[in-house]
């Protein structure tokens, strides 16, 4: 199996549990990991054959955005499933972070994998 990863993907949208949280759009942090089947006719440098990592990303930022999620754990879920409806994506692996969400950390977060 082949992985595509996409680091640091930067939204900004409404997330979280108190009333300033949902006032205004706040920097969400987001990783990809995006596993795939090349298929054995295909050549290496076939577009047919490949996930379009940039369109991806762009799906990523517009899921983000319009959420309006209480938690990270949710926007990772729907993160993951925005990308599985795509058939060639076998696996996910997706990171959500709040960068600044808690004192004294860089950011707090959630990973999750999902599976096709």
């Amino acid at each position: 199996m082949d992985k595509i990863f996409v680091k640091d993907i930067l939204a900004r949208g409404i997330i979280g549990i108190n009333e300033w949280e949902r006032q205004k759009p706040q920097d969400i942090l987001i990783n990809l990991e995006l596993y795939f089947e090349k298929t054995s006719q295909s050549t290496v440098d076939n577009l047919d054959d490949y996930i379009d990592y940039s369109k991806v990303t762009k799906n990523v930022i517009q899921v983000a955005e319009s959420a309006n999620r209480f938690t990270v754990e949710a926007l990772a879920e729907d993160i993951a499933q925005a990308c599985l409806k795509d058939m060639r994506i076998l696996k996910i692996t997706v990171r959500v972070e709040k960068p600044g969400a808690v004192r004294f950390s860089k950011s707090v977060g959630v990973e999750i994998q999902r599976t096709r």
